[in-house]
């Protein structure tokens, strides 16, 4: 009786197919990455003229100080202090006439907004010349509530330097004539400059979707005259 024998699988295998599917989800991965930094290189490169320093930031009526983390005790996070403080700093220079803080207070005993105000007027800002906007939750919503319920056509974003490039984006494609000032914060906060630099990887591609699809804000409602007022103040002896 003749009988054949059945190839194992072992024999039936291909070290070279394995290697080269290897090699092919390799360059699949590498070529998503890099697809991935398009949108981040676009954000870098498209906010460059207009990121800047306190001493060179040219005039804005308005710095919109975007908000950060609070700390259990109330007090501004090491991160959102910095912000606030530039904002005095371009107050204080005469660079801008009022400030808008935008940040998060969608859930109970969590203000970003009244502790903001707080650091500034503290810091010596006027009170009459700081508005809140407790509906900053995001990046996007703080940019255009500013331009739709709060008016303003032109303005010194203020927050971070990894998280700059996108913000001065976002604001001019919510219509705002926007320059920027960035905090320096590695020195102090390594890890959470890093990770904020990785971080903007990603949302940068989230931005570009958002400058091409321009959606309404978490939350619009009506408009508010804070900002017309604490502008008007510039006039009155």
């Amino acid at each position: 009786m003749t009988t054949s024998a059945t190839p194992s699988p072992a024999e039936n295998s291909d070290p070279d197919s394995g290697r080269r599917l290897r090699r092919r989800l390799a360059l699949l991965a590498v070529s998503l990455v890099l697809l991935g930094c398009v949108p981040f290189l676009w954000v870098l490169t498209s906010t460059g003229n207009q990121r800047h320093s306190v001493d060179s930031v040219p005039e804005r009526p308005v710095a919109i100080v975007l908000g950060a983390g609070v700390r259990p005790d109330g007090l501004p996070s090491y991160l959102l202090a910095q912000r606030l403080d530039l904002a005095v700093e371009l107050y204080e220079a005469g660079s801008v006439q009022a400030v808008l803080v935008t940040g998060d207070n969608g859930v109970e005993h969590y203000n970003e907004t009244d502790t903001m105000r707080d650091h500034l007027v503290a810091a010596g800002v006027p009170e009459d010349r700081v508005v809140g906007d407790h509906a900053g939750f995001s990046t996007w919503d703080s940019c255009a509530r500013a331009r739709e319920v709060f008016g303003v056509e032109e303005a010194t974003v203020v927050t971070q330097e990894f998280h700059l490039p996108r913000a001065v984006r976002l604001c001019r494609a919510a219509g705002i004539d926007t320059v920027g000032v960035g905090g320096a914060s590695m020195d102090q906060r390594a890890v959470a400059t890093v990770y904020g630099w990785a971080r903007e990887v990603p949302a940068a591609v989230a931005a570009l979707g958002t400058v091409v699809l321009r959606p309404d804000p978490r939350f619009l409602g009506d408009y508010e005259t804070g900002v017309d007022d604490a502008l008007a103040l510039e006039s009155t002896p």
